[in-house]
């Protein structure tokens, strides 16, 4: 089987991370042991020294520090070599004055890029879309969200869609359209009369309905 005739099949949402071994700025990695219980964002961009990549790549950097407050690794890809890479880092940096201090996957036999769907044919068979895979600790896919190349990613979405996911595993509740944080969450609808009618009495709930309830955290 050639690389045009192999398919492209994304993880889908609660599926396992693909594992694979990779060639990268920071040297080899088997994805599941760099990983080591962190959450990752593992996103593609199209090709090195391209503008739109560039702009995203700053806005990485700019991200880094609210990652490793959140225990997430930001984990890059596409299908250029190790030496675009390595190039193309060090003028960002030069340029820019930022640290690209997470590791790019030199991609060239499009294995990684097509093991997560990163390649969407209708729109090229040589490079990636603007992907973004939210992994959590336990190497799950939590979240998909992919970007054509015209179009750079939206940097407070991404933060905000990490910080969601987190707030949600740690409390079991869920987020609200346009939620961020400090806002109210929504508990659980109740599952019997009796606890719906206990709900409307509870002060601690701002309740619209018996099965929407807003409540107040602190996170």
């Amino acid at each position: 089987m050639t690389m045009q005739d192999s398919k492209s099949s994304s993880p889908g949402l609660g599926d396992s991370a693909p594992d694979f071994e990779a060639q990268t700025t920071h040297g080899m990695i088997r994805f599941s042991e760099w990983q080591a219980g962190r959450w990752v964002i593992l996103f593609s961009h199209p090709a090195d020294f391209t503008p739109v990549c560039t702009t995203e790549f700053v806005e990485f950097c700019h991200c880094s520090e609210f990652m490793k407050d959140r225990d997430v690794a930001l984990l890059g890809c596409s299908v250029d070599s190790i030496y675009s890479h390595i190039a193309w880092i060090r003028d960002i940096e030069s340029k820019f004055s930022v640290d690209v201090d997470f590791p790019v996957i030199a991609d060239l036999d499009q294995a990684v890029s097509r093991k997560y769907g990163m390649i969407s044919e209708p729109t090229s068979q040589t490079a990636p879309v603007r992907s973004v895979f939210f992994i959590d600790g336990e190497g799950t896919v939590r979240a998909v969200i992919s970007y054509p190349p015209e179009v750079g990613r939206s940097f407070s979405e991404i933060k905000r869609v990490i910080e969601a996911l987190q707030v949600v595993d740690r409390h079991g509740v869920s987020c609200p359209a346009n939620w961020t944080k400090g806002e109210a969450v929504i508990v659980p609808p109740p599952k019997t009369t009796a606890d719906a009618k206990q709900r409307s009495q509870d002060d601690e709930l701002e309740s619209k309905d018996w099965y929407l309830s807003h409540k107040k955290i602190e996170d």
